[in-house]
């Protein structure tokens, strides 16, 4: 499973949120990773919480398939609630 990312996208997640793209992709490995639909009016995006070093990142992102590589959108540190949900495993 291969993650892709627009670089530019990717910088600015960076400065806002301080967070990379290419440490949010550690989120897929984590085997208590939470992950729902996002409702987005663009398409079959999805929402993921999991922790990577210690730190419970919240990843949008698109799911890979047979003919592509999985899109992160967007990634940041879980706000308390959001880390709250993924301990309690909701």
């Amino acid at each position: 499973m291969g993650w892709t990312w627009d670089p530019i996208k990717a910088a600015t997640n960076r400065r806002k949120h301080g967070v990379s793209f290419e440490v949010a992709a550690f989120v897929f490995g984590d085997p208590l990773i939470l992950s729902q639909p996002d409702t987005h009016p663009d398409g079959d995006r999805w929402q993921s919480l999991g922790a990577v070093g210690g730190v419970v990142l919240f990843v949008v992102h698109t799911w890979p398939d047979d003919e592509s590589d999985g899109r992160i959108i967007s990634a940041r540190r879980a706000t308390p609630h959001e880390r709250r949900n993924y301990e309690e495993g909701e």
